[in-house]
This record gives C-alpha cells, structure tokens and sequence, in this order.
C-alpha cells in the first residue's frame, strides 16, 4: 500500500469543489473513452477489419463517454472559487449552513455563485461573476425551493462588504430567523435538518 494518502473528492457546496471534480470527471470520462476504444482496437487487430459488430457496440459505448465530456468541459470553463475570498466570507459564518463554489444553472441563463448562507427562510448569496443578474438567478432559485416545500426569500448580493455584514447579522439572530418554523424530516434523508435540506435543494440545481 502506498504511503500516500489518496485525496478525498470534495463533495458539491463544500470549498475547492471545481478543483477536485475537474480531476475526477477527467480521469472517469478518460475510463470511459479507453474501455470502447480499447475494445474497437482489438477487434480490428484480431479479425482484421472495422466492418462488425463489435465496431457499432464500441461507437454507442463512447456515447456515455461524450457526454461526460460536456459535462467535464463545463467545468473546465469555471474558475475555482478564491482562497482568499474563502476564507473571509468563512470568517464571517459562524453557525450558519454554507454552500461554496456553485454554478447555478437555468434554461434561460446561468451564472456562478461564490457561497450561499441559509438561516431558517433566509437565504443570502454573493457572486463575483461580473455578468451574473442577481434578480433573475434569486428569484428561479426561490421559485425551485419553494416547490419544493421551502418558503425561503432568497437573495443574492454583489457587493462583499455587505455580504459579510449581513452574514454577521444571520449569526447574531440565528435563533428568531429559526423560531417558529415547523420541519418535518425528509423521509430520504432523516439526519439532515431544514436548512441543509434547502442547501441539497440549491446544489441539485448546480454543475
């Protein structure tokens, strides 16, 4: 066994997300290349020609493989989230659920979201994209958590500054943000609370 240690795939929401996931969608769209590759050129070796079945299974067994390769270049096209940027708005968020590094996603548009802070039914984003618009990505994400059972106003800001201050403002007021609200577990996932279920429901709309 080797001495190193294998390094853990950073799971969706949580800080260096787009670095770790870069690394294991390339190496598992690379896997899925090789194996029908693999098989065409053994085939073509061994009966000495292209023309027969094993040809037609190996170009629908790269299908999968293609579209994990979209999947992979759209994330290829995302810059990881700042360090630095990290590691003040962590700073500043306490007690509260987080989410990190997450490219929301809509038929109409899309934009990239630095980190997202959840309190009973607020939910207060912050984006460094530059082209991102705030109203139409904070109100299709609302429109998707309430349907799913959330009333959550959901906000997102531009300006860092007042991100962190209203971060510090969740904090102090935790408990009446929280006060009140009647949760019942999600039979699917018993052991997470409200507003990590509203979390989950963020992060199922992003790469």
């Amino acid at each position: 066994m080797s001495s190193t240690k294998r390094k853990k795939r950073v799971p969706k929401g949580d800080f260096g997300y787009f670095t770790s996931e870069k690394k294991h969608r390339l190496a598992v769209t690379a896997l899925l290349f090789a194996v029908p590759l693999g098989i065409f050129f053994a085939a073509w070796i061994i009966l000495e020609t292209r023309m027969t079945i094993w040809t037609v299974g190996c170009v629908v067994g790269c299908l999968p493989a293609c579209r994990s390769m979209v999947n992979l270049i759209m994330l290829l096209m995302r810059k990881p989230m700042d360090k630095g940027l990290y590691e003040e708005i962590h700073s500043h968020s306490g007690n509260l659920v987080m989410a990190y590094e997450m490219y929301m996603t809509f038929y109409e548009k899309s934009a990239y979201i630095d980190a997202f802070a959840i309190c009973g039914n607020e939910v207060v984003g912050y984006s460094s994209d530059p082209q991102i618009n705030t109203e139409f990505m904070a109100r299709e994400a609302q429109k998707i958590v309430r349907k799913n059972g959330y009333k959550v106003n959901i906000k997102i800001m531009k300006d860092l500054r007042p991100y962190l201050e209203r971060l510090d403002s969740m904090n102090e007021h935790r408990e009446s943000l929280e006060e009140g609200i009647k949760f019942q577990p999600d039979e699917k996932y018993p052991e997470l609370t409200r507003n990590e279920l509203i979390r989950h429901t963020l992060l199922a709309i992003c790469l």
